[in-house]
Formats: structure tokens, sequence, C-alpha cells
């Protein structure tokens, strides 16, 4: 791509500037009251939560050193996208929100598409690893996004996610109702065992293993990350075995 991260855009969807809707519904992501502010919610007071996000996700991609190349879709902003280069990892970043990638091109140098995660525009095998962070929760067909996931990953996926079993979940909820929060009207909250279950629909004849570990838990807890199913934020890596090398 050319210096000005030229975005390509999927045959499969093109996206205008005047697009509001995707899937159906409404969605926040194509508003720019929220798109032009995003990253100020994590230079804020989601700072803390994101630092142990970053480290249960580090450590759980880490033990598969297979991984050296990695396509972020649902990348916003990239603002996770610019953190993979920071542990290593040679990152792209794709998204539906032509309000995100505009923020993304004056954040990062590498690579950028526009398209949807149903019909993503890779051959077979084009990275070693796939992520999703706190973008799955929106898709209306999680299997089929994990199959093109899946062809387009050789070696695994990882996945950060808003967890269903938390008291905040109630908070979510209620600011919902009352027209306070509109990040959460469309999206889905999974629970790590939830998550298994589309995962084990969408990839069923492929041999893969399953990591996860959650954290988001208050200060005063005892411990900030571990395997109970229990916090705001868990994160999940699908290793698939059945590679050949």
């Amino acid at each position: 791509m050319s210096k000005e991260n030229e975005i390509q855009l999927s045959n499969h969807e093109l996206v205008s500037k005047q697009q509001t809707s995707w899937q159906n519904r409404d969605e926040w992501f194509f508003n720019r009251e929220y798109t032009d502010t995003y990253e100020k919610y994590y230079e804020g007071p989601y700072k803390r939560a994101e630092v142990w996000q970053k480290k249960i996700l580090e450590n759980l991609i880490k033990k598969d050193i297979r991984v050296k190349t990695l396509l972020e879709f649902g990348c916003g902003t990239t603002w996770f996208t610019r953190w993979w280069h920071e542990i290593g990892i040679e990152a792209s970043g794709g998204d539906i929100s032509p309000f995100m990638l505009s923020q993304a091109l004056f954040r990062f140098n590498g690579d950028l598409v526009m398209a949807d995660s149903h019909y993503m525009p890779f051959k077979d095998n084009t990275y070693d690893a796939l992520a999703f962070i706190t973008t799955f929760e929106y898709y209306k067909d999680p299997v089929k996004v994990l199959r093109e996931a899946a062809r387009v990953a050789r070696y695994g996926i990882i996945m950060g996610m808003m967890n269903r079993n938390t008291p905040k979940l109630l908070r979510r909820r209620t600011q919902q109702a009352f027209g306070r929060n509109n990040f959460y009207v469309t999206a889905t909250f999974y629970t790590p065992n939830k998550l298994k279950a589309v995962i084990d629909e969408a990839l069923q004849g492929r041999d893969y293993t399953i990591r996860w570990k959650t954290t988001g838990l208050p200060k005063w807890f005892p411990v900030q990350e571990w395997n109970m199913p229990l916090g705001d934020f868990f994160g999940m890596y699908i290793q698939f075995n059945d590679v050949e090398e």
C-alpha cells in the first residue's frame, strides 16, 4: 500500500460516508460523535483496565511462538493494532467504519483495509493469527465470522471480550435503558463457555486448543487475572493444531 495507507474496499460491501447502519441496525461506530473521541476512553478512566487486558492478551498469544503476523478485524482507530507491534507482532487492521479508519490513518503506519468481517478480502492463511478485540460482540452471525477468521489465519485467533459474568452488566444495561451508553445497544455479551460453544459450532472438524483468562476485577481483589469465568473482560486464544508446516 502507499505511504498514505490507501484503504481498499471490499468487493462484497462498500461503505459510504453517509452510512449509519450495518447488519440492518444502527451502530455507534458510524457516528462521529463517538468515533472522533474514541481513544479518549482508553486514555482516561479505562486506562487501568486496558493495562490488564493487554497483559492477558500478550500472555495468551505469546505461548504460540509461530505467530509473527496478525490481522486485527474491527481495529477501529488502531489502539490495539499499534500495540501488537510493541510486543513484536507485525499487525495490520481491518474495519467497516470509514470514520474509525479515518482516525486510524493519522495514527497507524501499517496496512489498513475497509471491509466486512463476514467477507474478509484475503486469501487463505494470509496471516499467522487474527484478532477481535471488543468487536466480536457486535456480529449478528458470529459463526460465519469465525469461519472467515479461521480461513484467513493460519495458526490461531485471539479474542478480547466484554464478559457477561460481571456485576457491571447491570450497570451497562441500565445506562443503555436510559440512553446514557450507546456503545452497548447492539452488543451481545458472552461468557467464556458461551463463546466456546460458538467456536465449537464454527470450527467443527478442526483440531484446536483453547486458552483463556479473565481480568477486570476490583482493585481490592487479591488477584487481577485468573482462570475463573468472573470479571469484566476475558481474553481467549484459539490455537490451531492441524496446520501443516
